[in-house]
């Protein structure tokens, strides 16, 4: 019998039938009372002890083929970046600006500012190219070693809720090795903005993508594309361990609610966003001290960087010690931080994580913390939910195709 079936029947109020089950000592499928069906799993805070397991045929039921997790998650994770892309360029420019005073303060202002000077590829969408190119074998990686790793824990008799949790640590680790250097080179390329600009001046100046890569290699070595690696993880581990541990068991609830596997466009929207959402606004503090050490701006650098900045030709020649520095300041990596310091903001002459939230707590208190927590939650949100939105609805196209590629072969 199916999952559905089960669930179907469970909610269906038939009393007597579940007697005669109960008083048989068996259920339809074999068996032994008490334990039918998958929404027997008890949730919340009881649901870390050893009834969460749910039963073999209903946890093979749910488990796509490897291959087929792999490329929903690529194409999900990628759509998904890409549709954030512009937002994540204008957070970039607002933390990156080296001019005093700023060039950008509000979001809307920003946007029609970049959109006017530079355009909408090389613009708002300048960095495209990279963010896609890590994009997807990033997230390939991550959605290959959440199910790998999820599923031989949940085999191994430890609890789903932290096996969920685990496997989103160990994918996201996974995945960063390839996701940290293109995003490098994406948030060079959106704080340029366009060849030459003359309307932002960045400290950098590349052609294009390879000419990044070339650039940095040479300028400044080849560990300078894993600029911000540490404070990058210190953020994104715990945030995709907590997403993908929300997101399962909203889709567990979600699936009783509905006495289905199928739950539809709103709920597969709602979970996905929740989760995200959820997840964001919990690791905000991390989202802020990263910011806050990556984005330490030295006035005189940056103005002796815009003054000697080359305007009509590419950067070829090694920048003197003052440039390099205002260089290589890591601007951000991953997800966009939402976070902009407010004015007047002690500087944290620290690369610790640990001491930078210290610093923050006692000299601007819990609000600091937490200081961007409103567009962090929109954006995870937003994120999130078309990502994961869309990785189910690939999933359930390649298992149509699949069946469909199987009966044609059966029939031959």
């Amino acid at each position: 019998m199916s999952l559905g079936s089960r669930v179907a029947n469970l909610f269906s109020g038939s009393t007597n039938a579940q007697q005669d089950r109960n008083n048989l000592g068996l259920v339809d499928d074999g068996l032994q009372a008490g334990k039918q069906t998958f929404t027997d799993v008890k949730l919340g805070t009881e649901g870390f002890g050893s009834d969460t397991m749910p039963s073999q045929a209903d946890e093979e039921e749910g488990r796509p083929p490897y291959l087929h997790s792999m490329i929903a998650g690529g194409l999900g994770g990628t759509t998904g970046d890409l549709l954030m892309h512009s937002l994540d360029t204008v957070k970039t420019r607002q933390q990156g600006d080296p001019h005093i005073p700023p060039r950008y303060t509000s979001m809307l202002s920003s946007y029609g500012t970049i959109l006017r000077q530079e355009g909408l590829r090389r613009g708002l969408y300048g960095g495209w190219l990279p963010a896609m190119l890590g994009s997807f074998p990033g997230t390939v990686i991550f959605f290959g070693t959440y199910e790998y790793s999820k599923r031989h824990m949940i085999d191994a008799g430890i609890t789903p809720q932290f096996a969920y949790l685990s496997s989103g640590f160990v994918a996201d680790f996974a995945a960063s090795f390839v996701y940290v250097p293109s995003e490098v080179l994406k948030t060079r390329l959106q704080l340029q903005g366009r060849y030459n600009n003359p309307f932002f001046q960045s400290g950098y100046n590349y052609k294009s993508t390879s000419h990044a890569a070339r650039s940095i290699i040479r300028q400044e070595g080849f560990m300078a594309l894993f600029y911000g690696y540490k404070a990058t993880i210190f953020r994104d581990l715990p945030f995709s361990a907590l997403q993908f541990a929300f997101y399962e068991q909203a889709q567990t609830w979600a699936r009783q609610w509905k006495g289905s596997r199928e739950i539809g466009l709103p709920l597969e929207l709602l979970t996905g966003a929740t989760a995200g959402g959820l997840a964001g606004v919990i690791t905000c503090p991390l989202d802020v001290v990263k910011t806050r050490i990556q984005t330490q701006v030295n006035p005189a650098a940056a103005r002796a960087t815009a003054h000697k900045a080359p305007q009509n030709s590419p950067t070829t020649t090694k920048p003197d010690t003052s440039a390099l520095k205002q260089q290589i300041r890591s601007i951000s990596t991953s997800s966009p931080s939402t976070h902009t310091p407010r004015p007047g903001s002690i500087k944290l002459d620290t690369s610790s994580v640990f001491t930078g939230l210290k610093v923050i707590y006692n000299t601007e208190g819990l609000a600091g913390w937490f200081r961007g927590v409103g567009p962090r939650f929109v954006w995870t949100s937003v994120q999130s939910g078309c990502m994961l939105f869309l990785y189910q609805s690939i999933l359930r196209r390649l298992e149509v195709y699949s069946a469909s590629t199987e009966e044609e072969a059966s029939a031959l």
